[in-house]
């Protein structure tokens, strides 16, 4: 927040920002996962910077209606967040800190846009002790969407677009298929559609991740293959999402991670995916791309001076000075330029 209070100085722009409780802190608190002032509050903003829901703490009420998690889904439907975008944003100064090899991922420039509200997530499901089961259930007007979001976006970029589905075995993928092909073909045929199954988009991601610019898929296969692109650059923490409504709705921006208990407190955990996500909320909330841009040219600039959060420290001998989570921030704010 402060790097984003400080991005606004001198633009002219007041912004008042507004501390809700959502997930678990808001079940310690009021006993619901997202209390009604906290959706209300979030309705009637420009922008929702959000943190992370869950944590271990809550992991044995499974059979809670309202869990942290539920609370997540809810404030996305109510808001129908139905495209997440979620860049995969590479920084050449974190090449040591790939686990893969640097060559694979040196240019890498994708991004993905996820359903967010439709799918097994929000599918009807019974869960007993013998047996349980979900369902994926898409619509043709809920995959026109999300595809014509990802298309316009291809269409500013290289033109190149990649759909994911599984459409030799999932019904509701064969729907995915042919819409994203009929969309495509009646109003983008400038573009190059690629159609690919998960599994081999999976392989594909860690084999070859140049073959990708904008990738679009339905909920589940969203989650999975974004946290495993994070290998890409190196971390979770290093990558931030906009969840958008495209309908006059305020959009929610987070980073793609979790909210990491295990090193709550100790000043290890990196702010780069937050950082950015402001960012984002600054391009996409408040329609202010100059001052989004250096945010972004901040956090670069502190890569290139060599400040790096433990997760993006590098290995072995590679290995560089590690920055809290403090001086991480602290180093970004020193870097913005306006």
């Amino acid at each position: 927040m402060k790097i984003v209070d400080a991005a606004l100085v001198g633009s002219g722009v007041s912004v008042s920002v507004e501390h809700k409780l959502i997930g678990g802190a808001a079940i310690d608190a009021v006993g619901s996962a997202l209390p009604d002032d906290t959706l209300e509050a979030c309705m009637a903003s420009d922008g929702v910077l959000l943190g992370a829901v869950g944590g271990p703490k809550w992991a044995d009420k499974s059979t809670l209606a309202d869990s942290p998690e539920q609370g997540l889904l809810k404030i996305r439907k109510s808001m129908d967040l139905f495209a997440n975008l979620r860049p995969l944003i590479f920084f050449p100064e974190l090449l040591e800190a790939t686990p893969l090899r640097p060559e694979l991922v040196e240019g890498v420039d994708c991004v993905f846009v996820r359903e967010l509200v439709g799918g097994a997530y929000f599918g009807k499901r019974e869960e007993g002790d013998d047996r349980a089961w979900d369902t994926i259930d898409y619509s043709r007007p809920e995959v026109d969407r999300v595809v014509r979001v990802a298309a316009e976006l291809a269409a500013q970029r290289s033109g190149r677009l990649t759909s994911v589905d599984k459409a030799n075995v999932l019904a509701s993928s064969r729907l995915w298929r042919k819409v994203a092909t009929e969309v495509v073909e009646a109003d983008y045929p400038s573009l190059t559609l690629d159609h690919r199954y998960v599994d081999s988009a999976a392989m594909d991601l860690v084999l070859r991740p140049r073959d990708f610019d904008v990738v679009v898929t339905e909920n589940m296969f969203g989650d999975i293959l974004t946290d495993l692109a994070s290998v890409l650059p190196g971390s979770l923490g290093l990558l931030p999402s906009a969840s958008l409504s495209y309908a006059g709705q305020p959009g929610i921006f987070e980073g793609i991670h979790g909210s990491a208990p295990d090193i709550a407190g100790k000043q290890i955990a990196n702010p780069v995916a937050c950082i950015l996500s402001g960012a984002l909320l600054l391009r996409h909330g408040l329609d202010m791309p100059e001052r989004a841009d250096a945010i972004d040219a901040a956090v670069a600039q502190a890569f290139t001076d060599g400040y790096r959060t433990a997760d993006v420290a590098g290995f072995g001998a590679d290995a560089r000075p590690t920055s809290s989570t403090s001086e991480m921030g602290d180093a970004v704010l020193e870097r913005l330029q306006l």
